[in-house]
């Protein structure tokens, strides 16, 4: 059988990015984004209206993703902004409208997460990221991935707030922490998939910190930047690197002449 654009049964297209240094540096910048918008959204907007519309907004750009039959930088770092806005949005929602403690909504989440990982494995008997090609396995990857959202979002004010280091010296303890991870991944080849997965939890508090330490004011610990310029100069760098993973194809699996296989 020839090669199509579904790919074939043997050598399916695959949906998600390499992973490499232009998946962090736009996860992390993405991660930031979606902080800074969230804090912005609550001070400008009806919470709840604004819940209500990233939950939609989110849900449309999960369904566009699954739709597609290949890897598009465009469609999927659409759906990981919407899941880095939404996934701020329920854990800070957690916390500050029903009251909830940040250890607990941290510990909740890790348990979440815990249980998603472990179906997943069950039912598809790996958690390879390199085979990520079946809607079965996408909802898996994209539940995963609003779990790791949440508890990132929740583990980084615990550590800012409940802990008392502050945004700046959480970044601090969240990038040694990602460092360790991210040499774990390219060190460990046993390791590969909890070093990932770990990474990726760490991205979320640490691009959070760090948006936090810009645009917080100045009394709370942060630079007093702004929620509005913070949110629009990272959107700004989030359009930038969608037209340039667009243009050159750099993170595209399928590009790709060999894979390792999931």
């Amino acid at each position: 059988m020839g090669s199509t654009a579904q790919g074939t049964l043997q050598n399916p297209l695959l949906k998600v990015p390499v992973i490499t240094l232009y998946f962090w540096t736009s996860k992390l910048v993405i991660t930031a984004m979606g902080e800074a918008t969230s804090d912005f959204l609550v001070a400008h907007a009806n919470p709840y209206l604004a819940v209500t519309g990233c939950g939609i907004l989110f849900a449309v750009s999960l369904l566009l993703q699954i739709r597609k039959t290949h890897y598009h930088p465009v469609y999927y770092w659409f759906a990981v902004i919407m899941v880095s806005i939404f996934g701020t949005q329920i854990a800070d929602v957690a916390h500050v409208v029903v009251g909830i403690p940040y250890r607990f909504t941290t510990a909740t989440f890790l348990v979440a997460l815990a249980a998603i990982i472990a179906a997943w494995k069950f039912s598809e008997k790996t958690l390879a990221i390199h085979s990520v090609h079946s809607t079965r396995r996408e909802l898996f990857y994209w539940a995963a991935i609003v779990a790791t959202f949440s508890l990132g979002t929740a583990a980084g004010d615990m550590t800012a707030s409940s802990l008392g280091l502050g945004y700046f010296s959480s970044g601090l303890l969240f990038a040694a922490l990602f460092a360790v991870a991210i040499l774990a991944y390219l060190m460990m080849d046993t390791w590969e998939v909890a070093s990932f997965w770990t990474a990726y939890i760490l991205t979320r508090p640490l691009g959070a910190s760090v948006a936090d330490w810009l645009d917080k004011p100045t009394l709370s610990g942060g630079l007093g930047i702004g929620t509005s310029a913070v949110s629009g100069i990272l959107a700004t760098s989030v359009i930038l690197i969608l037209v340039f993973l667009r243009i050159s194809r750099v993170d595209d699996p399928n590009r790709r002449t060999s894979r390792t296989p999931g």
